[in-house]
């Protein structure tokens, strides 16, 4: 799921149409429906990505709220702040990068990666 596809569902469940949604959000129309479709990155201000969260109905600390900013910063084109908090999973991350990028890594280097991150 995209940022934009996380932040609408949670909308509509709230029952907020785009325009109302982006009144409240002190938010362009135009712009937002373009973030919801994925043809714009989210804010990059954290301030105002919690406001977006708070009005749709995310709280503080849960795994929404984490989803929410993991999605919004891999939107952004960057490695999420949770990810950075893990010392463990950032020793493994030149692995990945090799593996994503197609370069030769060792079995027992992904083994332990995968292991890793089904452990998160």
């Amino acid at each position: 799921m995209t940022f934009g596809e996380f932040v609408k569902a949670k909308r509509l469940k709230k029952g907020l149409g785009l325009r109302e949604f982006c009144k409240l959000a002190q938010m362009d129309a135009s712009n937002w429906s373009k973030i919801e479709r994925g043809k714009l990155a989210p804010p990059s201000k954290r301030d105002v990505l919690e406001r977006v969260a708070k009005i749709v109905g995310l709280k503080k600390g849960s795994d929404d709220w984490l989803e929410f900013f993991n999605l919004a910063s891999v939107a952004q084109g960057r490695i999420p702040e949770s990810v950075y908090e893990d010392e463990e999973i950032v020793s493994k991350l030149p692995v990945f990068f090799r593996t994503i990028s197609g370069k030769q890594h060792t079995q027992e280097e992904l083994d332990e990666l995968i292991k890793l991150l089904k452990q998160r």
